[in-house]
């Protein structure tokens, strides 16, 4: 999937910060799904789902180092993985 560019698959409002047309899905991965985690919407997460397997979304959300609670509910129940196991949590 390299080289796909996030304008075709997410609102641009959610990377307002950034240059959207920069982002690479492989090399980006980890700050696409933490950005879709913390502020997307459902169709957000679906897409995401789409774009990365089970096995990779989980890996990435292991390691983000900031998550609201929100969101680390949310993963830790999706992901069926406990809350401390997250780097946010350590």
């Amino acid at each position: 999937m390299a080289h796909k560019k996030n304008q075709h698959y997410f609102k641009a409002s959610l990377f307002w910060d950034v240059d959207i047309n920069s982002l690479n899905f492989d090399t980006h991965a980890r700050f696409i799904i933490e950005r879709v985690v913390s502020r997307g919407d459902l169709d957000d997460w679906k897409t995401l789902l789409k774009l990365y397997s089970r096995e990779k979304i989980t890996r990435e959300a292991l390691s983000i180092r900031s998550l609201d609670p929100k969101s680390l509910n949310f993963l830790s129940l999706y992901f069926n993985v406990e809350k401390k196991a997250f780097r946010c949590c350590t």
